[in-house]
């Protein structure tokens, strides 16, 4: 079972989202106060379940309303992911991953862990 971990971060408090191994599977931005993000830790819990895959490695790729997932490469050509909330806000990204199947992996994690995932706060 995934957690969502609050930690402080450089210039605020940030999550995240771990899988039942521990391993980082998304992580969020940095905000400024503790409510901002656990309402933040929310949008991931309702809009990771149910958000389409926008694969835009294709060729020509289908483009999805949000919530979504857009897979993409970065400039180094690793594969990562992004999940946008219903209003497009990003409120997660993934690491960089050397194979397209290992990102798409990531996605199902973040799919299977968010909607449950207990909520803990690490102290600094």
């Amino acid at each position: 079972m995934g957690k969502f971990v609050i930690k402080p971060a450089k210039n605020g408090i940030m999550f995240n989202l771990k899988a039942g191994n521990s391993q980082v599977i998304a992580t969020s931005e940095v905000y400024s106060k503790e409510a901002a993000c656990r309402k933040g830790i929310a949008s991931v819990q309702k809009n990771a379940p149910i958000a389409n895959l926008e694969d835009q490695t294709e060729e020509e790729p289908k483009t999805f309303s949000n919530p979504k997932f857009e897979l993409y490469q970065d400039k180094a050509g690793k594969f990562r992911f992004r999940l946008k909330a219903r209003n497009g806000q990003i409120i997660a990204v993934s690491e960089a991953y050397e194979a397209k199947k290992s990102a798409l992996n990531g996605i199902e994690s973040v799919r299977k862990n968010a909607a449950d995932g207990e909520i803990v706060k690490e102290e600094a």
